[in-house]
């Protein structure tokens, strides 16, 4: 089974300003860290953009470029959303489909919204799903901290098996792309 990496929304407009989402540079070591072993292995890797028109990160603006430190090549795709989910009027689908992806290894940014929602949908529409547990995150909000909104939603989306396919939580460390629901 192909495996494919999406990392979502890490972007400068997210990245930059004070204040950072949490744990950032340490999880964009760990996204750089996926990035690396899934080319290595011969896996596709995706960066999805949100772009917002007369937001504060309009397509091409500096804000929606990808944030200055990840290791993007050349050869990695790329798609743009104007929604919480990357496969909505996007060419996610497929672009995956021509990949023949049916595992996604999911990472990013924002972990409640972008990556909860497109980790849900991947799951309706079939996919098994990796989450890069400590390679997704947020910004602090008023009601918990990054780090907690990170823990929550590893457990909870690890948990859901309505879908009939697996999603699981793990550390960027031991997630690999050689293929299965594994990653390993």
């Amino acid at each position: 089974m192909q495996t494919a990496l999406i990392v979502i929304d890490v972007q400068r407009g997210l990245f930059d300003a004070a204040p950072r989402p949490g744990d950032a540079d340490l999880v964009l070591g760990r996204i750089n860290g996926l990035t690396a072993r899934a080319r290595a292995a011969g896996a596709p890797v995706v960066f999805v953009q949100h772009e917002a028109s007369g937001g504060t990160m309009p397509f091409g603006s500096p804000a929606w470029d990808l944030e200055r430190t990840l290791a993007v090549l050349e050869d990695d795709h790329r798609v743009r959303k104007t929604t919480p989910d990357s496969f909505l009027h996007t060419e996610l689908a497929a672009l995956l489909e021509r990949l023949q992806a049916r595992h996604l290894v999911i990472c990013g940014y924002a972990t409640e919204f972008c990556v909860d929602t497109t980790v849900r949908r991947a799951a309706g529409l079939g996919y098994a799903i990796t989450l890069a547990a400590d390679a997704h995150t947020t910004h602090d909000k008023p009601h918990a901290s990054a780090e907690l909104i990170r823990r929550h939603h590893n457990a909870t989306l690890s948990a859901i098996t309505s879908f009939g396919r697996p999603i699981r939580a793990l550390a960027s460390e031991v997630i690999g792309f050689g293929g299965g629901a594994a990653g390993g």
